[in-house]
């Protein structure tokens, strides 16, 4: 596995100082973030001057039930092929649910859910991973993800799904010690006993990531220093093997340039220190990542009865339907808020002119158009339902403001640009017209 060193999470918001900090070795980018044919300026320079580039995919859904999508999957190639990546990653996640499988509306949840540790998930996967395999130009590697949930009746632990995986499909692995401390707080999983069983010779870089605790759930923020804790595990894991390579995460709430170097060099420390001697390694039984098993095809009814499931937990935390049997209704509540409000925080970066429009009550009206509109396409389709939604309850109260909100809706409603003339502008305020009457 090609050697990457230390490295930072790539963002628009810290550009400039990614592009200063020394001994940035790599960087990773969110691959839906990236348009090859218009790549930042900033990841330009850096990858002339020798720094490599990695896209993290996080829309892809191969832990769902579907098999992945061919337009994600050479979007994803493409992005690998255009800033000359070695590999590229993604979750071990589901991320929509729904469609043709169950017959259903199908719902996006916009964030990341653990997939079921059985072994109708793990079938589904190690297909829907080896599909990937296929479409992309170069290596994968997947990531364990952090979770507020559990899912009943699960057959395997995280170090067990992930060692199978990996005999089966020969795929790399992205560590995120960050996840396996959420998963001790929120799941009560020992991330020690994840280590053990997991193919630790398996493992393309790691992931190291703050987060926050409240109400005795660890919420995975990307907003926060570091934690303790989190070191440990990186310290334990770096006992192990040496990881190819280590990157610190931040999504949000950027501290200063100095801040985030401290918080390098506390990494490079803990695997500096805690590095096994030369030839050890404390698990050696690790599958040989390049000879998978021979690979078998999943039963259609293995792949609807994920599908299923899959469906209900969803439906359950966005579209208010009854919890499924077996989970802790206390913390699918919990779940619910926080993907409303992720998906509050992402439709006021992707469309910034509604909260500054609508001001100190945007959180709230969007928690209330949430509750009765679950998401069933992108983001910015998002935005457009919510401010179409305000203006059919003529909303907000204020005429200014209301005014405002409605020349943005007209102006991005049509399949192009707002059209100057005052006819097109009269058509399109009459079509709002009518749907409203």
């Amino acid at each position: 596995m090609k050697h990457l060193g230390t490295g930072i999470g790539w963002r628009p918001e810290i550009a400039d100082a990614v592009e200063r900090m020394p001994g940035i070795d790599w960087v990773e980018a969110v691959a839906e973030n990236l348009c090859p044919g218009h790549l930042p300026d900033s990841l330009l320079r850096l990858r002339e001057r020798g720094v490599t580039v990695v896209p993290h995919g996080v829309a892809l859904g191969l832990g769902g039930a579907d098999r992945p999508d061919e337009t994600r999957l050479a979007a994803l190639a493409e992005r690998a092929e255009a800033l000359g990546s070695p590999l590229v990653t993604e979750h071990i996640a589901f991320v929509r649910a729904g469609g043709p499988l169950t017959a259903s509306q199908p719902l996006e949840a916009g964030h990341l859910l653990p997939v079921p540790r059985t072994r109708d998930a793990l079938d589904v996967l190690c297909e829907n991973v080896r599909i990937a395999q296929d479409a992309l130009p170069v290596p994968l590697a997947v990531e364990n993800i952090a979770a507020l949930i559990s899912w009943p009746g699960e057959e395997m632990t995280e170090g067990q799904f992930l060692y199978e995986l990996v005999e089966r499909t020969g795929v790399r692995l992205l560590i995120d010690v960050a996840n396996l401390h959420t998963n001790h707080v929120n799941r009560g999983e020992d991330p020690a006993k994840a280590l053990d069983e997991l193919p630790v010779e398996a493992i393309a870089y790691v992931h190291v990531a703050g987060g926050f605790e409240r109400d005795g759930v660890w919420h995975d923020s990307h907003a926060h220093a570091v934690p303790e804790p989190v070191l440990a595990i990186l310290a334990d894991l770096a006992s192990r093997v040496t990881p190819p390579g280590v990157l610190l995460e931040r999504d949000e709430n950027f501290p200063a340039p100095q801040e985030l170097e401290r918080e390098l060099d506390a990494i490079r420390a803990t695997v500096r220190t805690r590095a096994p001697a030369s030839g050890e390694c404390a698990t050696g039984t690790a599958p040989d990542a390049s000879e998978p098993t021979a690979p078998d095809a999943v039963p259609a009814a293995a792949r609807q009865r994920l599908a299923l499931a899959q469906t209900a937990l969803l439906s359950a935390l966005v579209a208010g339907t009854p919890a499924p049997e077996g989970f802790d209704r206390a913390r699918l509540t919990v779940q619910s808020r926080a993907l409303t409000g992720k998906r509050a925080d992402v439709v006021a970066k992707v469309a910034p002119e509604l909260p500054e429009i609508l001001g100190k009550g945007y959180r709230a009206q969007f928690f209330a158009y949430a509750q009765a509109r679950p998401m069933t396409g992108g983001y910015r389709r998002d935005a457009m339902d919510f401010a179409e939604q305000l203006l059919l309850a003529g909303q907000p109260e204020d005429a200014e403001a209301r005014g405002r909100l409605t020349r943005w809706w007209l102006e991005r409603s049509g399949p192009a640009p707002l059209d100057a003339r005052p006819v097109t502008r009269w058509l399109r305020a009459a079509r709002f017209a009518l749907r409203r009457g």
